[in-house]
Order: structure tokens, then C-alpha cells, then sequence
């Protein structure tokens, strides 16, 4: 039994043409995101080296090292392992600020309800550096997008920072 194929013929000039328009819309369809990627990349490292210059308390947040620091100037305090978000949960990269602090509050969300939860500083949204007393596994991603902390390293970190400390999370 012969099956029929087909072959489209094209011309060098028409093949040129077609690689050419894959490689551009191949490109086009990445750039955006890696030139987004590398631009906030740059703006994280501007801001740690501008507060690196400065006397000003900051933290540190090490996404691939999953490690927090605490800063005055271009001084490491404080240096702890922390736990972050996990996959499907992750912990965005960026500049922030602490925005509130709770020595005790409730955390929830559609998968887990977790009360009293030590020693909460909130600088994005739902995103908190905290004590968490439910696990020991820091230095593993285990939180829903959260820097958790183990409860005496995070009351350390809720005495020493203010509302307005800034926070620099990057990989």
C-alpha cells in the first residue's frame, strides 16, 4: 500500500523568508520577558549597591541560597536560613518595604489556615518575612510565597527592622 506525501517546494529566497519570520517571532515571543527579567535584575542590583552606600538598616532576602540578612550600610548583622515560596507558590523578586507589623496574627488562604503566627512583617500585598513555628526544614521552599522564619531569628528581625525598612528579595 503507497501512501501519498506531499512536499511543499520552496524557492532558497522563500525559505530564507520563512526561517527568517520562525527566528523573529521565536525572538519577539522571549525578548519581552527576558528584557523585563533583566531590567528588574538590574533595578535590584542598583538598589543594593545604593543601599550598601548608605547607613540604612535593609534586608535581604536570597531566593537561591534561600538565606535572609539583615544590613546597616555594607554590614551583615544578621544572617539566617530562611524557607520561601515553593513551587507554584513562589516568592516574588523585587524592592519593597516593610508595610505593617503584627507581633501575632492570623494567616489564610484557600489551602491552609494558620493561627498565631509569630513576629509578621508585611511588605507586598499578602507577602510577610514571620516566625513560623510549624516546621524546622529553613533553607528548604516550603511556604505559599512567604519568607517564613524560625520564631527567634524572626522576633530578632521584627525588634531590629521598622515599617519603612526596605527589603530586597532577588535569585
Amino acid at each position: 500500500m503507497k501512501k501519498n506525501i506531499s512536499y511543499i517546494r520552496l524557492s532558497p529566497f522563500r525559505l530564507f523568508g520563512a526561517i527568517s519570520a520562525l527566528t523573529l517571532c521565536a525572538f519577539c515571543s522571549f525578548s519581552q520577558p527576558l528584557v523585563a527579567q533583566a531590567v528588574e535584575h538590574d533595578r535590584i542590583a542598583r538598589m543594593m549597591l545604593d543601599l550598601q552606600s548608605s547607613p540604612d538598616r535593609w534586608i535581604q532576602i536570597d531566593l537561591t541560597e534561600q538565606k535572609l540578612m539583615a544590613w546597616e550600610g555594607n554590614k551583615v548583622v544578621y544572617a539566617v536560613s530562611v524557607s520561601t515560596g515553593k513551587e507554584g507558590h513562589l516568592t516574588p523578586p523585587g524592592t519593597f518595604a516593610v508595610q505593617t507589623k503584627y507581633e501575632v496574627t492570623r494567616m489564610q488562604g484557600d489551602t491552609y489556615d494558620v493561627p498565631d503566627v509569630p513576629f509578621t512583617m508585611y511588605y507586598y500585598g499578602g507577602y510577610a518575612i514571620h516566625g513560623a513555628y510549624w516546621h524546622n526544614n529553613f533553607g528548604t521552599p516550603m511556604s505559599h510565597g512567604c519568607t517564613n522564619v524560625a520564631v527567634n531569628h524572626a522576633e530578632w528581625l521584627f525588634n531590629w527592622a521598622d515599617v519603612g525598612t526596605p527589603i530586597v528579595v532577588h535569585y
